[in-house]
């Protein structure tokens, strides 16, 4: 399958401070070796991109994998990252900034069930990323600014079948907003802006090139991100 390139380029505030929460301990004491939740999960295999026209050309980046993860243009998803020279790594970066992009269509389309969610999430990773849209939709938010990711590592498992991706977040520019009124909810820039994530990412059992998010592990309030 023809791979996009990877793209270069929070929650909400105290009273709607919602992503932080992770389907795993906060304190990860992972290995590389670690088995991955969800590796051996059936999932719908993604429709295959068709070979690009000049108009396909120029919708690629909104559909990596024949899969929509567009999200609105003031809903703005930065990632600042290298590519590692590792194919593998590279790639699961990629699917890792996909589902962080999949997270936040559910929230502006208002649901769970849209096909780039369930294309980029298994297991527990899945379970991760439809909590965390519906608490937006439960509490009547979207969202809007900049959030940015940065400080991007990867370390794959002996296997080659998993890969942590761990990156620092800043969400002091990305704000919850009341879906009904507009209202934007804005807070003081605080340490709490920040947070350390770590995301395992599991190899599709074909030969797609795709990858799906297994597990999400958070430091909140992380310094190390200032």
């Amino acid at each position: 399958m023809k791979r996009r390139a990877l793209p270069v380029a929070a929650a909400l505030t105290a009273t709607a401070a919602l992503l932080l929460t992770a389907c795993g301990s906060g304190d990860d004491k992972s290995t590389a070796n670690d088995k991955i939740a969800g590796a051996e999960q059936s999932t719908p295999t993604p429709t295959k991109s068709a070979e690009p026209s000049a108009t396909a050309a120029a919708e690629a980046e909104d559909k990596p994998d024949g899969v929509d993860v567009s999200v609105p243009k003031d809903m703005n998803l930065v990632f600042d990252w290298t590519k590692p020279t590792n194919k593998n790594e590279a790639a699961a970066m990629v699917d890792a900034a996909n589902f962080l992009r999949a997270i936040y269509r559910g929230v502006d389309k208002r649901t769970t069930k849209d096909a780039a969610l369930s294309t980029y999430a298994t297991g527990d990773g899945l379970h991760y990323g439809q909590v965390q849209i519906n608490e937006w939709i439960k509490g009547g938010w979207t969202a809007t600014g900049t959030r940015r990711h940065y400080d991007a590592t990867t370390r794959s498992a002996p296997n080659g079948n998993s890969v942590e991706v761990a990156f620092c977040a800043d969400t002091g520019k990305f704000y919850g907003k009341d879906v009904k009124t507009g209202k934007v909810l804005e807070a003081k820039p605080s340490l709490k802006d920040f947070a350390y994530y770590k995301i395992i990412m599991v190899k599709f059992p074909t030969d797609t090139g795709l990858w799906q998010a297994s597990k999400v592990y958070i430091e909140t309030a992380a310094a190390k991100c200032q």
